[in-house]
């Protein structure tokens, strides 16, 4: 979903993919100034390609025409609720949240749903890379071996994909692997991904008592004190004695195409022809953060095909003077089971182009867009799937995603620490005998 305790949004913490704020466009089929962007949701990967900030219509529909007697039995409901109920009191808003919320679940769609007014603040928090929590990144599996599962239980469990050095999670000894079964005492069972994030998630300074389990100890608690977190999203070093630049992408935030950017001016003004992209475990973000990242490497043509509900495809093209263009300069992506939303749309521009080479294991398979829409500011608002993405060549890789172009198997539990064969192959793929990583010198963090 980054997923910073999930972008959201592979979360990992859940795959997405979003239209970015102001850089975003208008849509003329909405009544909603909208932007996208990429998330991977859910667990397993955020992909959000949808993001709008809602501006209210002049005027409200109210019951459709012609759609009378549809609408009946739900203004029966809502008046018999709001006139006769007499369980402990509730609100008219709580009424319209609540239908709202039905309304989402009644899709199916795991990446649709809606958002309480802090849930809602919290996820856009999230993909502008900056949030107050504890610093890991969840995603859901399933006891068959699936990610993004829903709800969690039995058969589907929260699980630490990553820390982030020196956040509160990490200084409380939380660890990749752990397995997440309650918040401030109250089991995770039956929620979802985001709903648990949520939880996670408050105001920096405040504590949120972790139930987890690692391995086959017993489940403890373990008390957080939550932070403004500052998700680092790109890593930039070089690898053998400098001849290959490395730089590794975390997220699609605002800054994060740029920071990228930078980063591979530095590799490619320093004479370096051979560069590494690793996109393991990046769960998406903004999805014109995507397009920037993939068009350093394209230097036109499109980078991806957004297709809406009954409308033909539409083209979004490769900005032209990125900065490693020039053929000559190869490039080797890395990916894995967590590479999803605006991920797999950079992993499928380089594929399909013949750019780049894929090294690794299939992606997570987010080929929706979504849009978060704003209600107002008691009531929240919502995420809804309303297009699909397709690679330059038109592929679909919802629920399948990419195959590599050179397939390697992810470590095995109790692998070498330090070992990565994904890299090692990448190498060998650029010419660089196996091995070579182990002499990398670090460089600046973008």
């Amino acid at each position: 979903m980054h997923v910073p305790e999930p972008p959201a949004e592979p979360s990992p913490e859940s795959p997405d993919v979003h239209r970015g704020g102001s850089r975003g466009g208008n849509r003329a089929s909405a009544p909603l100034l909208a932007a996208v962007l990429v998330v991977v949701l859910g667990g397993g990967g955020l992909f959000v390609a949808g993001f709008a900030l809602g501006a209210r219509t002049a005027s409200q529909p109210g019951t459709p025409a012609g759609e009378a007697e549809l609408f009946q039995p739900f203004w029966d409901a809502y008046t018999a609720i709001t006139e006769h109920y007499a369980g402990e009191p509730v609100t008219h808003r709580q009424v319209v949240s609540g239908a709202i919320k039905g309304m989402l679940q009644s899709l199916g769609d795991p990446f649709s749903f809606y958002m309480s007014p802090a849930d809602f603040k919290n996820s856009l928090e999230g993909l502008a890379g900056q949030f107050e929590g504890i610093g890991a990144t969840l995603t859901s599996h399933g006891t068959d071996g699936s990610e993004g599962c829903t709800p969690l239980g039995s058969t589907c469990s929260l699980d630490v994909v990553s820390v982030i050095p020196g956040a509160p999670a990490a200084r409380a000894g939380l660890q990749t692997g752990d397995r997440i079964v309650g918040v401030d005492r109250h089991s995770v069972d039956g929620s979802t991904v985001d709903a648990t994030l949520a939880k996670v998630r408050g105001t920096s300074g405040t504590v949120v008592t972790i139930t987890f389990v690692r391995g086959k100890v017993p489940p403890r608690d373990i008390a957080i004190t939550r932070a403004v977190i500052v998700q680092p999203e790109v890593m930039s070093r070089t690898l053998a004695d400098g001849r290959v630049g490395y730089v590794q992408l975390r997220g699609f935030s605002d800054n994060a195409s740029r920071e990228f950017a930078n980063a591979l001016r530095d590799h490619v003004t320093a004479g370096r022809r051979l560069i590494v992209l690793d996109l393991r475990g990046n769960p998406g973000g903004y999805l014109v953060g995507a397009s920037a990242v993939a068009s350093q490497f394209i230097g036109s043509g499109p980078i991806y095909w957004e297709e809406a509900a009954g409308q033909a495809p539409i083209a979004s093209a490769a900005a032209p003077d990125g900065v490693a263009i020039d053929p000559s300069i190869k490039l080797a992506v890395l990916v894995d089971k967590n590479t999803a939303s605006a991920s797999e749309v950079v992993a499928g521009a380089l594929q399909d182009t013949h750019r780049g080479t894929l090294v690794g294991q299939q992606t997570y398979g987010k080929g929706t867009i979504q849009e978060f829409l704003a209600l107002d500011a008691d009531t929240g608002g919502f995420r809804l799937t309303i297009a699909r993405w397709l690679t330059p060549n038109q592929r679909w890789i919802n629920k399948t995603g990419l195959t590599p172009d050179v397939v390697v198997p992810a470590p095995a539990a109790g692998a070498l620490a330090g070992a990565d064969p994904v890299l090692d192959r990448a190498l060998e793929v650029l010419g660089v005998p196996a091995g070579a990583a182990t002499s990398a010198s670090t460089g600046r963090a973008a």
